[in-house]
C-alpha cells in the first residue's frame, strides 16, 4: 500500500511532465521534437494508471500497462520510420 501523499506527489509530478511535453509538441520546432513529446505524454499517462492501480490494489491494470507500453513501443518505431522518410 502506498501513502496518500506518495500518490499525490507522483501524480502531480506526472500532471506537469504532461504539461510541459504538451508545450513540447505544440512548439516543437522539429517534427522528432513533437514525436518525442508525444511519447513522453503518452507514457507518463501509462505512469499515472500505473500509481493508480497500484494504489487502489487491482491488478488488471498491470495487464493493461503491459500491453499499453507494447503498443507504445512500436508506435514510437512506427514515428522514427515515418521521420526518416521510410528510409533502412
Amino acid at each position: 500500500m502506498i501513502p496518500d501523499i506518495v500518490v499525490a506527489v507522483t501524480l502531480g509530478l506526472l500532471a506537469l511532465s504532461i504539461v510541459f511535453a504538451v508545450v513540447r509538441a505544440w512548439r516543437g520546432p522539429t517534427p522528432g521534437n513533437s514525436a518525442v513529446a508525444g511519447d513522453l505524454i503518452f507514457f507518463a499517462f501509462i505512469g499515472a494508471v500505473a500509481v493508480i492501480g497500484v494504489w487502489l490494489s487491482m491488478e488488471a491494470v498491470m495487464d493493461i500497462i503491459l500491453i499499453a507500453a507494447l503498443l507504445g513501443f512500436l508506435s514510437v518505431l512506427s514515428l522514427a520510420r515515418l521521420i526518416q522518410g521510410s528510409k533502412r
